[in-house]
């Protein structure tokens, strides 16, 4: 079953008298329980996808669904409390805030949702960040931390109101090799006890193998994919 799709999607920046095209009439599909890679060169317009995706940065033309409904036809706060709720994020830079401890950056997406009691959001976060192997660190602030945890701690923030989607751009790319196979790891760890559906965006390849599905980009246009659950490469996809 389809969670998410974009239509004909296309991005353009305006430059003086000149444009740029990001992206180009892009059809892409996520099901739910899937972990999709989206690979490609600097430049291709994988991040730019995924921001669009997430409801970040709205398309110059085409559609995205989310669950069914229309991220770009609905108003602009119908959108973040949409985000917030159905979308995790998990970026290179972890964004946690410097001033508030683990446990407290886990806590604030779901405190701005405001449907859920303040002590069971700190339990819920409290049990996540156990579950990924930071218990003994929730009272520790990001600069306490080391570039591993604090992507733990950016992965159970993600998680905290149990999205639909976890979109996640690049996020290995601050780790060292360890961590980065680490983090992976544990990705596809929640996908397996949780169904949870991911989108990664990655340059590295030997990530993207781990996933179901892998979508090549280049130059703003899909390429081919490769569904690693079939083993079949489909290239030049219309």
């Amino acid at each position: 079953m389809i969670i998410m799709q974009a239509h004909k999607l296309r991005k353009e920046y305006r430059q003086a008298k000149s444009k740029l095209e990001v992206l180009k009439g892009i059809d892409f599909q996520v099901n739910i329980g899937e972990v999709v890679a989206v690979v490609g060169p600097s430049g291709a317009g994988k991040s730019t996808l995924l921001h669009i995706l997430g409801g970040l940065d709205e398309p110059t033309g085409g559609k995205v669904l989310l669950d069914g409904e229309d991220l770009y036809r609905i108003r602009d706060v119908e959108r973040a409390r949409l985000r917030n709720e159905k979308i995790g994020f998990i970026f290179q830079f972890y964004h946690l805030l410097p001033e508030f401890n683990a446990l407290e950056n886990v806590m604030l997406p779901a405190l701005v949702k405001g449907d859920i009691k303040r002590s069971e959001i700190r339990k819920r976060a409290s049990s996540l960040l156990a579950q990924l192997g930071l218990k003994n660190r929730i009272r520790h602030k990001p600069s306490q931390l080391s570039g591993g945890e604090q992507q733990r701690v950016a992965i159970a923030r993600a998680l905290i109101n149990d999205p639909k989607v976890v979109l996640s751009d690049e996020p290995t790319g601050n780790l060292d090799s360890a961590n980065g196979k680490e983090i992976i790891n544990l990705l596809m760890l929640l996908n397996e006890l949780n169904n949870q559906t991911i989108v990664i965006v990655t340059h590295d390849e030997s990530i993207a193998q781990q996933c179901h599905r892998v979508v090549y980009m280049n130059d703003g246009l899909l390429e081919g994919e490769e569904n690693k659950k079939k083993g079949k490469v489909h290239e030049n996809l219309p």
